[in-house]
Formats: structure tokens, C-alpha cells, sequence
């Protein structure tokens, strides 16, 4: 069982489904259809989802590792959120028009730190 890998994962797939919506009104409110039809909002909106969708499942599978390898509950605690702040933090910063750099930097920060470190206590874990 991973209790604290399901939260965390539970939680990442809500604000997955929130980006998805957010597309979704985007579409509707400009009628682009598929694409970006070259519109920024558009593409803002299409890379804080694609974004979401390429680094949160790997933060929460290594979380999972984590959990598996008898990581202490206060560090899986810790690399959840670090997964779901980084991504709502980067999300957030796509919404803003101009985009928010700041919140970019820090969601992606958040996110990178999150898999170097489940990355590096797996590793040890595993060969120690």
C-alpha cells in the first residue's frame, strides 16, 4: 500500500484535470479546435498542461518508490508537495498575461529538486 503516493497522486490528477478544463474554455472561447492556430493565450494555456503532463508522472512515480523503500513519512510528505506546488506554480505562471517568469522558475525549481532528491534517496535506499 502507499497511502501518502495515492494523496499525492490524487491531488496531482486534479490539477492535471484543472489544466485540462482550462484548455478546454480556452478552445471554446477563441474556437481553435486543435492546435494554437498561433494564438498565445492559446499556446500558454496548451504548454502549462503538456508541461504538467510530462514531468508530474514521474515525480509521483519516484514518490512511489520513495514510500516503497521505507522513505521516512515526513520526506514522502515533503516530495508530494514539492510535486504539486511546482506544478501549480508553473501553471499559475502561464495564466498571468505577460506570463510570470518568478513563478515559472519556481514551480520548475520546485519540480527539478523533487526528482533529484526521490531520485538520489531511491538510489541509496537501493544500494546501501
Amino acid at each position: 500500500m502507499l497511502p501518502i503516493t495515492a494523496i499525492y497522486g490524487a491531488l496531482t490528477a486534479l490539477v492535471y484535470l484543472t489544466l485540462t478544463i482550462r484548455v478546454i474554455g480556452q478552445r471554446r472561447t477563441l474556437k481553435i479546435s486543435l492546435g494554437d492556430k498561433d494564438n498565445p493565450a492559446m499556446r500558454q494555456h496548451i504548454r502549462a498542461h503538456a508541461n504538467c503532463a510530462e514531468y508530474a508522472p514521474m515525480g509521483i512515480i519516484l514518490l512511489g518508490l520513495v514510500e516503497l523503500n521505507g522513505g521516512a513519512t515526513w520526506l514522502v510528505h515533503l516530495l508530494g508537495l514539492m510535486v504539486i506546488l511546482g506544478r501549480v506554480a508553473h501553471a499559475a505562471a502561464f495564466w498571468k498575461h505577460p506570463m510570470s517568469f518568478p513563478l515559472r522558475q519556481l514551480g520548475m525549481l520546485l519540480t527539478m529538486v523533487q526528482l533529484a532528491l526521490a531520485s538520489l534517496v531511491i538510489l541509496i535506499s537501493a544500494l546501501f
